[in-house]
Formats: structure tokens, C-alpha cells, sequence
């Protein structure tokens, strides 16, 4: 079977470095890669959203299956593109239409699915500049804190959690008025702030059926005990603690299950990864948030627990033959830390080389923004440069494995989080 990935992040790296050890992956192309994903496969330079360029290269290739990464593209319309194509629509093709891709590409589309289908999550209300007085008194007389969200793709940053009145209607201003987040921001969902702890659940589904994932925890924030900036993720465990049992049960009867019908019913084509993001308070879960594609850097963990062949699961899923597959997941724990360029995620230079990367023993290295230069060096290329996985009978062990990688990799102005998996050693020792 030859295959296409989408993207260029340490996520398209794990999925492709899974998808080359299937005895059916024939040949493995990367669109458009980076450093790390030309290890295990061709990375075409082709972006995300060049449907045109995406579309000639399948055929002539002849590629049998397109997993798509990132959600831009899926927002876009590639899944929509493929199904108009007489040639195109006969590709398997691991990614929601745009209709189903709106659970991420609108809050508030997402928000209004979940109310229809009884999917609990926190209460919220929508508002736009035409109604930016309404919205103003709206936050005035809310509870503390309050949660604003950019209603569009943000980049993992459009989610703002005001601690004083005043700074969630100044927030709102600049959202709304002063298009902080850009088009993103022309609709602001502002929403109930829920205390608890948060869990990532991912869900492959084919419009009919669906597995559950590993679960994993991440961790966003920039600055160490969660301070500091939004990021796309400093670092990821599986398993969690308090995901299992009962709370799992909860999760796959409330939201899981309701979901996947939810999209059936509703006629929305969906067959590819929904990865929800959830709060336990008290116990019970709650959505914060639908993501249409996997999450990064949870994939790097998720995907090394999965034992059987991906291959065969994504194209279970493209063929609408899930409910014919299973998988097995190994028992060992999994922990990634990511590490990024100084001065992410502001700006921040690009083209340091970086030493180490053949020293690294007893750890995976998962490539996000990185490039061979001319000199066929491996250098910088983005704010999350990359994502060192350890495994372990246990999650200290598998911490200990993954920060043995770290040490071992440098570069200029290099920075990473030290506490990644703390709150989950803690957790345990209760």
C-alpha cells in the first residue's frame, strides 16, 4: 500500500514512523515533512492546503491512502476536494468532510453540536462585534474566572482565562475590535471557567463505529507548575491515573457514544480521528473542546502505546470496516518532552543546528521543527523543535528514559520543561 501523510510536525513524524513498520506500507511519502520524517519515508514539498498539487500528486503516484495531520487543511475542505474527483474519491482518506471538521474550526459550531446531542460541557454564549456591548455586560456579571475562546483556528493560543473582570472585557476589546486572533477572533464563545483536571481522549471513528484510544495528559503552558503562555504543548503521559474504570465508562456513555451518533445522524461525513478534550470535575467529565485530527504532542506518546499495526486500523477507518479491527496497546508507560527554541511561543530565531541527536539511547526523538540545511546539517525550523518519548514499566521510569534524551540533545537558547509528568507522580503516590 503506498501512503501520503500530511504535515510537518513531531504528530506527522510518530504516525509516519508507526505506518513504515506495517508490512503493508509499500512505500511512505511526507507532505511536507521535515528532517525527522525523511528517515522513515519521501517528504514531497507540497503545503497542507495545496489541494491542486496534493490531488495531481496521488494520482500520479498512485498513493492508496491520505492520512491528513493538521486540522487547516481538513477546515479547508481536502476530504470534500478528494470526494468531487472521479479519481480522488476512489483514495482512502483518514480526515473528516468540512462539515464535520467545523467540531474544531468553530467554537461555537462545536458548543451548539454538543447542546443538541445532551454532550455535557461548561455553559456558554457567543458574541460578535455587532453585539460587543451585550457581550461586555455578559463577562461584567459572570463568575470569576471566565473563559474566552476565539471561535476560529487559532493555533492552540485563541483560548483566554481572565481572572478580573476587567481583564476579560479588555480581552473581549481586543478580540472582538482589535483582531488579536485575527478572523479567529471575529466570533468570541466566552464560557464557564470548570476546575478540575484535564485528560485528552482520542476517538478514530468511521461514521459507524469507533475505538477508544490511549488516553494522555498534556501539558500547555509554557513556564513550569502550568505558568506562563499557551503553547501547542510542552509535553504528554499516558496513561492517566484517574482514567480508568468507571471515569472511562462515563466518558464513552456520555460523550463518546453520543458523539459519533450525533454526527450521524446529522449526516456529517466523518471518518478519521476526534480527539476531545476533557475535564474531570469531581469525577464527572466534560468536554472543554472537539479537535479534529490527533493532538500534538500527545500523538508522540499515544501512538508508541499502540501495539498493533496503525496501518491497518486508518485504513479500517477510511474503508468504513472499523468495527472489523482491534488493536492491543503495550503495558509500559509512555511520557514525551518537547523540546523548543528560545523565546517560544513569541518569536524566535530559526537555523541553529543541533548537536546530540545520535547519542540519544532509550528514547524516541520525534522531529517537529526541523530541516536539513544545505550542508545536510539538522537545524532549527520552528517554535517546537522536537519530542523526546521515553518508555517505562512505570510513568517515573518512563520520565527518567525521556529526560535521558534531553540531556543528551543542545542547541542555541534550547528550553524545556522539567516538571513534565510531576502532577502525575503525585497522583499516584496518593
Amino acid at each position: 500500500m503506498k501512503v501520503l501523510v500530511l504535515g510537518s510536525g513531531g504528530r506527522e513524524h510518530a504516525l509516519s514512523w508507526k505506518i513504515a513498520q506495517s508490512k503493508q506500507c509499500e512505500a511512505l511519502f511526507i507532505a511536507p515533512g521535515n528532517a525527522g520524517t525523511a528517515q522513515v519515508g519521501t517528504n514531497v514539498a507540497l503545503t497542507v492546503t495545496d489541494f491542486e498539487g496534493i490531488g495531481h500528486f496521488v494520482k500520479q503516484e498512485q498513493i492508496d491512502l491520505v492520512v491528513v495531520g493538521p486540522e487547516d487543511p481538513l477546515v479547508k475542505g481536502i476530504a470534500d476536494y478528494f470526494a468531487k474527483d472521479d479519481e480522488l474519491k476512489k483514495v482512502g482518506l483518514v480526515g473528516p468532510s468540512a462539515n464535520g471538521a467545523q467540531l474544531e474550526g468553530s467554537k461555537d459550531f462545536s458548543k451548539r453540536f454538543m447542546e443538541r446531542h445532551g454532550i455535557p460541557t461548561a455553559r456558554s454564549k457567543t458574541f460578535t462585534r455587532e453585539n460587543l456591548e451585550e457581550g461586555l455586560n455578559y463577562v461584567s456579571s459572570h463568575p470569576l474566572p471566565v473563559v474566552l475562546k476565539a471561535d476560529g483556528l487559532a493555533a492552540g493560543k485563541g483560548v483566554i482565562i481572565a481572572e478580573t473582570t476587567e481583564q476579560a472585557r479588555e480581552t473581549l476589546q481586543e478580540m472582538l475590535v482589535e483582531a488579536k486572533f485575527g478572523d479567529a477572533s471575529s466570533r468570541v464563545v466566552i464560557e464557564q471557567y470548570l476546575q478540575g483536571i484535564e485528560l485528552s481522549v482520542f476517538v478514530l471513528t468511521d461514521g459507524h463505529s469507533y475505538k477508544i484510544l490511549p488516553e494522555a495528559k498534556d501539558y500547555k503552558r509554557i513556564g513550569e507548575n502550568d505558568t506562563g503562555l499557551n503553547t501547542g504543548g510542552m509535553g504528554a503521559v499516558t496513561p492517566v491515573p484517574f482514567a480508568a474504570g468507571d471515569f472511562m465508562q462515563k466518558v464513552e456513555e456520555r460523550i463518546v457514544k453520543p458523539t459519533v451518533k450525533g454526527l450521524k445522524e446529522e449526516n456529517i461525513d466523518y471518518k478519521g480521528f476526534i480527539f476531545i478534550g476533557l475535564m474531570n470535575v469531581g469525577g464527572d467529565p466534560y468536554v472543554i473542546e472537539y479537535n479534529v485530527r490527533m493532538g500534538d504532542p500527545e500523538t508522540q506518546v499515544v501512538i508508541p502505546k499502540i501495539k498493533s499495526d496503525l496501518l491497518e486500523l486508518l485504513q479500517a477507518t477510511a474503508q468504513e470496516r472499523l468495527a472489523e479491527v482491534d488493536y492491543t496497546t503495550h503495558n509500559e508507560a509512555f511520557t514525551t518532552v518537547v523540546m523548543v527554541s528560545g523565546g517560544y511561543p513569541g518569536s524566535y530565531p530559526k537555523g541553529h543546528p543541533i548537536s546530540g541527536l545520535n547519542e540519544v539511547n532509550g528514547a524516541l526523538v520525534f522531529h517537529a521543527g526541523t530541516k536539513l540545511n544545505d550542508s545536510q546539517d539538522i537545524v532549527t525550523n520552528g517554535g517546537r523543535v522536537l519530542a523526546i518519548t521515553g518508555k517505562g514499566e512505570s510513568v517515573e521510569k518512563a520520565l527518567e528514559n525521556a529526560y535521558n534524551g534531553v540531556s543528551k540533545i543542545s542547541w542555541t537558547d534550547e528550553y524545556h520543561r522539567r516538571d513534565i509528568g510531576q502532577d502525575i507522580l503525585r497522583l499516584l503516590k496518593q
